[in-house]
């Protein structure tokens, strides 16, 4: 059998009645006993409740439901702040984001779905909403991750770009969330720099109008795996973006530099300016007197300033950080052969973000009746081939 738990109010009136039965003669002991009660259990509410009024115990009440209320309180704001603490960091944009935390948060902390939702701002129907992909989804997955395992310092619009002249009717968007959720490596962007400005506030850049208006040149150093360097010329047209030539050789001079404009003077006729950077092989009096000859005219940029040349200058950071830092190079032979297949690449199928995400130039135009959905993905005839990554 259970035993009787006494309230406050009852214990006042049996303290109440064993006074008055021993103001009676009665002793204490006899008092006790005809209360029911044990003596030690007398004494203990004596301790606690002795000399009370009822407006003090109703005050004792009201205040222990408060430091209740309080204790309540104080707990869930320190468990509101566990969940926050063990949610992921940044912010949770996205519902899906939201769901996969709440569920780590719940399978930590051991809470409601109730509790985690209204911490962290999720609709429990939003939480308990199953997302169902397209049909097509594992498709172009596999489209996207062969792309970019094939282009591996792509972004996710180049990929989409390349996905769309495949036949896929996709936006960038998607292709985005997709790369997320697989966890694709997206490519660092580059820093930005500073133009140099002219006292009156123009810039001294001279900007290309039209294709075959402003060409530009540099050079770019790099070692085979024996440890021996070479160096290549880079030719751009700055107003296609269209890489003119790459000439690799272990030493590069005025000869070399006249040599490579020669030949892209006669097939293609000489632009109206040629820009280069201030180095001796590009300074070289016989270079600026054979391009003047020519009917061109030489535009050096100021010493110290390379964002002047800034076309070439991101040609040959792309250059580097998706070829050269991903190839061995164990013969110089084998180097000219491959950069000239990047180059051919660069040109005909590497989509160009400043250009509509299309290439410089291509040299086959994909028919409008291209299926749509999971095209294959071997480039078509007459395209050149990405070469081959060691």
């Amino acid at each position: 059998m259970a035993r009787k738990r006494h309230k406050p109010e009852e214990i006042v009136g049996k303290l109440r009645q064993a006074d008055v039965l021993h103001s009676q003669g009665m002793s204490m002991a006899d008092a006790i006993r005809q209360l029911g009660i044990s003596e030690v259990t007398f004494y203990r509410w004596r301790r606690e409740y002795g000399g009370m009024s009822g407006d003090q115990l109703r005050r004792l009440k009201e205040l222990e439901k408060e430091n209740e209320r309080l204790r309540r309180a104080v707990s869930d704001l320190t468990l509101d702040k566990q969940i926050l603490s063990e949610a992921a960091k940044g912010k949770l944009l996205s519902p899906s984001r939201r769901r996969r935390c709440i569920d780590h948060v719940r399978r930590r902390l051991r809470i409601s779905e109730r509790r985690a939702c209204r911490v962290l701002g999720q609709h429990r129907s939003t939480q308990r909403h199953l997302p169902r992909g397209r049909d097509d989804e594992a498709r172009l997955v596999a489209d996207m991750i062969e792309l970019a395992r094939q282009y591996g310092r792509y972004g996710y619009r180049r990929i989409a770009a390349l996905l769309r002249e495949a036949g896929w009717q996709i936006n960038d968007k998607r292709v985005e969330r997709l790369w997320r959720r697989e966890g694709l490596k997206v490519p660092a962007r580059q820093p930005k720099r500073r133009r140099l400005w002219l006292g009156d506030g123009s810039c001294m850049r001279l900007r290309a109008e039209r294709p075959n208006h402003v060409w530009s040149y540099d050079f770019v150093h790099h070692r085979t795996h024996d440890g021996r360097t070479f160096r290549t010329l880079n030719v751009l047209d700055e107003f296609t973006r269209e890489s003119l030539a790459i000439r690799v050789r272990r030493k590069l001079s005025s000869v070399d530099v006249i040599d490579v404009l020669t030949d892209l003077f006669i097939l293609r006729g000489p632009p109206a300016f040629v820009r280069s950077d201030n180095g001796p092989e590009f300074v070289a009096e016989a270079v600026r007197r054979w391009i003047s000859a020519v009917g061109a005219r030489t535009a050096f940029i100021e010493p110290g300033s390379p964002w002047e040349n800034g076309f070439i200058e991101s040609f040959n950071a792309r250059f580097r950080d998706e070829l050269l830092d991903g190839e061995i190079f164990y013969t110089l032979k084998e180097a000219q052969v491959v950069i000239e297949q990047w180059r051919r690449h660069y040109n005909t199928i590497r989509p160009h973000s400043r250009l509509g995400y299309r290439p410089p130039a291509p040299e086959v135009i994909i028919p409008p009746g291209w299926p749509s959905g999971s095209a294959p993905l071997h480039q078509p005839a007459g395209l050149a081939a990405k070469p081959p990554m060691h």
